[in-house]
């Protein structure tokens, strides 16, 4: 046991780990779908809740309880429990947490399948929900109800990077006896840490930087041993949207390196998005490191980096945007992010394309608008694929 508090950088490498009597030095990986009991009188005990030890895969795994510690150790959180995929990540916040008559605030500037999750799924069981600006706290007041029970953001915005005052909104959420729950897939805990600032719920896609290189799918939610802790896991132990070992044995192989990579995202998304601003063929770029950026000083102060996704508006609609897109050759065009490959994507006609036109017009989701998800490689590669489609 260490006799001091390890930085994030060491928590990252060793936190969570026990050793099995094999004593291996990495984390073991248990493929296994039960574990066997000494006795009946164990298994009734395991099962009742009155001991401590593995049940069913389903919702316990050595394995996946590295790694729920070790990103719980990340964020500061008291609980985590480990999911299927980001979308079940926040599936199970809202079936642990909500009951039919509640009502949710949510900003308008999220990805889009949770908009779709949310008003066609949650709003079947009786829930009800409000859109707003996601940097309009006047807004955010008028939306509350006596019946809202939570309020939902991403921060920093898919795709155009916007940001709220996490603090100010979980201070406002409080007031009013709500849950503020904050979906911190563009940060991660290496830039930003909503629980320290406030919020209630923190949610993750792990598929994204938790992972780094784009070879599984997972989410988690992280929070207090009472909602995340049972009524979250609950959701997890009866309904099943669990994580996987072997996802979890790459996730933690993936939070070892996050540190290093996120500051090595943020320098070469940084130097994009300065180049993209002296580009005539640009009409816009978001990114929160530029000085232009709407919440550039909150980001200065919430964050401890801008982040990997960098978003800009090409002039000539969509059939310019596509040239962009088409006209890469290295940039790998699919939508998932936070990959050590840079990648690209259209977000009006993919991560937001079942929106109606009148939900992507709200939520600024333009038809020139790209959205790149820096990576690893060298910056001019970056900057010279980009510039094979926009032209001089």
């Amino acid at each position: 046991m260490q006799d001091f508090p390890w930085e994030f950088e060491t928590l990252a490498v060793r936190s969570g780990h026990v050793r099995t009597a094999e004593g291996e030095h990495s984390e073991a990986i248990f493929p296994t779908s039960s574990f066997v009991f000494g006795s009946a009188a164990e298994a009734a005990a395991r099962f009742g809740g009155t001991q401590p030890g593995n049940i069913y895969a389903r919702f316990t795994n050595p394995t996946v309880r590295y790694f729920q510690e070790r990103l719980a150790a990340l964020e500061g959180a008291e609980s985590c429990v480990a999911t299927s995929s980001g979308m079940s990540a926040i599936l199970a916040v809202m079936l642990g947490l909500l009951k039919a008559g509640d009502h949710v605030v949510c900003s308008r500037s999220v990805f889009g399948t949770t908009t779709l999750l949310l008003q066609n799924i949650i709003g079947k069981f009786g829930v009800t929900f409000s859109f707003v600006e996601l940097t309009d706290m006047a807004a955010w007041e008028a939306a509350l109800q006596p019946n809202t029970r939570l309020l939902f953001v991403e921060t920093p915005a898919n795709p155009l990077t916007e940001i709220v005052d996490i603090r100010e909104l979980a201070d406002l959420a409080h007031r009013h006896g709500s849950l503020l729950v904050v979906d911190n897939c563009f940060c991660t805990p290496a830039l930003q840490r909503p629980l320290e600032l406030g919020a209630d719920i923190v949610v993750h896609s792990a598929t994204k930087y938790l992972d780094g290189q784009g070879r599984a799918l997972g989410g988690a939610v992280l929070g207090d041993k009472e909602r995340v802790g049972k009524d979250v896991y609950a959701i997890l132990r009866n309904g099943g949207i669990t994580m996987s070992p072997f996802n979890a044995w790459i996730f933690l192989k993936g939070l070892e390196t996050l540190s290093l990579r996120m500051k090595a995202h943020c320098d070469n998304a940084m130097q994009l998005a300065q180049w993209l601003t002296t580009h005539p063929n640009i009409a816009a770029v978001h990114y929160p490191g530029l000085a232009s950026h709407p919440q550039h000083e909150l980001a200065q102060r919430q964050q401890s980096g801008f982040g990997g996704i960098v978003s800009f508006v090409v002039n000539g609609g969509q059939e310019a945007a596509w040239k962009v897109i088409d006209a890469t050759q290295m940039l790998s065009i699919t939508a998932n992010l936070g990959d050590a490959k840079s990648t690209i994507t259209h977000p009006a006609t993919t991560t937001h394309g079942r929106l109606t036109p009148e939900q992507k017009a709200t939520a600024g989701i333009a038809d020139g608008l790209i959205r790149v998800s820096v990576g690893l490689e060298h910056i001019r590669d970056i900057q010279r694929d980009l510039a094979r489609g926009l032209g001089e």
